[in-house]
């Protein structure tokens, strides 16, 4: 039977922590679990997650001192119970009803598989500052820069053995580590896309979101350009003619996938061919 565990990690996250619990509970999902990988906070942010805990079987809480976010995620991965994994940022929520459907998607679904669908991205004040849709996926497409990656992880999951190919996420990528990530699992998979809502991801100005976005931009979008030039030299011949053909809006076929299990009737109408 799948599971899946979604891992938080959270620094003096109390502002909000109790919205985050909150939210994976409200999922009313008894085959999911929820890691929180506390860096050591010092704000009232452990202790309000004991409180909950003492209340909500499937709530772990890890605090000590780590590397980072990456080096919070891989822990958590390491302790994950579930076979699926998505991530839960302090401050961002599922729409109601996701971590169900993934596990309904998902028992149709090869292993390793990785699955993304749309995504709402907020303002701090609450308004809309854009509406990720992820529908161009294969590793060419991705390498272009020309299409939407999946931006945030309240609306990707995956199975977790796809560590065992790409191995765990980089603790010296402190910009960008989701997407380096995401070009790896490109490598070797198909991402499948579906085209629902599933996340949100809020922009709010204490995050380390919004401070790579306004103070340190440009080495983002460096780590981003060095990211994809290296993913572009495992490209197969095939592969480069076709991100050629994107670059130049010169049309060429798409590639034929790579190693991908076939769907399962019901499931395949679900996913961009």
């Amino acid at each position: 039977m799948n599971k899946i565990s979604i891992i938080t990690p959270v620094y003096n996250g109390a502002k909000y922590i109790q919205a985050c619990l909150q939210n994976f509970a409200d999922q009313q999902s008894p085959e999911a679990e929820h890691l929180i990988m506390d860096g050591g906070s010092n704000d009232g942010t452990v202790e309000m997650i004991r409180e909950w805990a003492t209340q909500h079987p499937n709530v772990r809480l890890i605090s000590e001192k780590d590397k980072g976010q990456s080096d919070a995620m891989n822990k958590g991965i390491r302790m994950a119970e579930g076979n699926i994994i998505s991530f839960l940022n302090v401050d961002d929520y599922f729409e109601p009803g996701v971590l169900n459907r993934v596990l309904d998607i998902f028992s149709d679904l090869p292993e390793p598989s990785f699955v993304c669908s749309n995504l709402n991205i907020w303002n701090g004040d609450g308004t809309k500052r854009h509406f990720n849709k992820p529908s161009r996926l294969l590793l060419p497409e991705i390498i272009s820069n020309k299409f939407e990656w999946p931006y945030n992880p309240t609306a990707y999951f995956y199975h977790k053995s796809l560590h065992d190919i790409t191995g765990l996420y980089n603790i010296d990528n402190h910009y960008c580590m989701d997407y380096e990530f995401i070009l790896e699992v490109a490598k070797h998979i198909r991402l499948r896309y579906v085209d629902e809502v599933w996340g949100n991801f809020c922009v709010v100005e204490e995050s380390k979101t919004f401070n790579s976005h306004t103070g340190a931009i440009e080495k983002a979008r460096q780590a981003g350009r060095e990211l994809r030039e290296k993913a572009k030299a495992s490209l197969s011949e095939e592969e480069l003619r076709f991100l050629e053909s994107l670059l130049t809006e010169v049309p060429v076929a798409a590639p034929k996938p790579g190693i991908l299990g076939k769907l399962k009737s019901g499931i395949k109408g679900l996913f961009r061919p």
